[in-house]
């Protein structure tokens, strides 16, 4: 049996900055096993070049990504040609892959977990030739990611004052959605393109989506009045809209849901866009497409 070498890599900054208190978690918890490890931190230029000569050249059989969504899609996304497998400490504000994959909130548990659970396929997605681990979308969770990207804090109840700074101001824009089988002009408030069922906090937008499917879940959220709004999305949120065939898509819902594995979004009026809750810059168009069994993830298979 291969003995098991684990890198952390810390995101100093995620979520409320836990990052010394994490470096005592790992010592305290590492210290009661017998592999080895190494603690490394995330750059916000994801430049890992030295990174990916250190696995290769000290032969780490686990990268340990601390942070939150956005770390942890920059990280797999750098290093996922190796052959290593991935696991979260979830300490960012939303943590949603991490919730998805069954992997617990708090620090110290998630590092045990890492030790007593095996690595499964999950799938992710390339969107304009950049890699996303969970969740990307356009609309106004785009506006929001790039608004909260601005603050000096970060943090659910951050996140959460940017969503509702927004809703009042939240408009639809014209899309053209184009998959193998249909083609559907709109307006929309947003269109979210899952891998994991969720953005985080147990805020789930695709209730289908499992991480390991071959599957895209495309929620769009169509023109209505506000007040019709929040209602159509608390039924999608617990899971009361069914997804649709694709190839007999009802036009006239409020949300749309369906699964594909590859779309193309043509964005007429370039509306804000996001990877994985990480702004992205304004686009005119959203090619994507699932990669099947793109890293193995230290989760539950469940």
């Amino acid at each position: 049996m291969v003995s098991r070498k684990f890198l952390y890599i810390i995101n100093p900054i995620a979520g409320t900055g836990i990052a010394a208190d994490l470096e005592k978690f790992i010592h305290k918890e590492q210290a009661k096993i017998k592999f080895s490890y190494a603690i490394e931190y995330s750059n916000s230029e994801g430049n890992y070049q030295a990174v990916i000569q250190k696995i290769k050249t000290e032969l780490f059989t686990d990268i340990i990504i601390a942070g939150g969504d956005g770390t942890v899609n920059q990280v797999i996304g750098a290093l996922r040609g190796l052959p290593v497998q991935f696991g979260i400490i979830p300490v960012g504000s939303g943590n949603g892959l991490a919730r998805a994959a069954k992997i617990p909130i708090d620090p110290q548990k998630a590092i045990r977990f890492l030790f007593e659970t095996s690595a499964c396929p999950t799938d992710g997605m390339m969107v304009n030739e950049k890699f996303s681990c969970m969740l990307s979308g356009v609309g106004f969770d785009g506006v929001v990611a790039h608004s909260f990207a601005k603050q000096s804090t970060r943090g659910f109840f951050t996140y959460c004052k940017e969503v509702i700074g927004h809703y009042s101001h939240a408009k639809t824009y014209r899309f053209t959605l184009q998959t193998e089988k249909s083609i559907l002009e709109t307006e929309a408030y947003l269109i979210s393109i899952a891998n994991a069922n969720q953005y985080g906090n147990n805020f789930t937008i695709a209730p289908a989506a499992k991480l390991n499917d071959g599957l895209l879940d495309v929620v769009l959220v169509r023109k209505q009045s506000k007040l019709r709004l929040i209602a159509t999305t608390l039924l999608q949120l617990i899971g009361a809209n069914e997804v649709q065939n694709i190839d007999s898509l009802d036009r006239q819902t409020s949300i749309i849901y369906f699964q594909t594995g590859s779309i193309t979004i043509l964005n007429h009026q370039h509306a804000a866009a996001h990877i994985d809750g990480d702004p992205i810059a304004n686009t005119a168009a959203l090619q994507i497409q699932v990669v099947p069994n793109a890293f193995l993830l230290i989760r539950n298979n469940n």
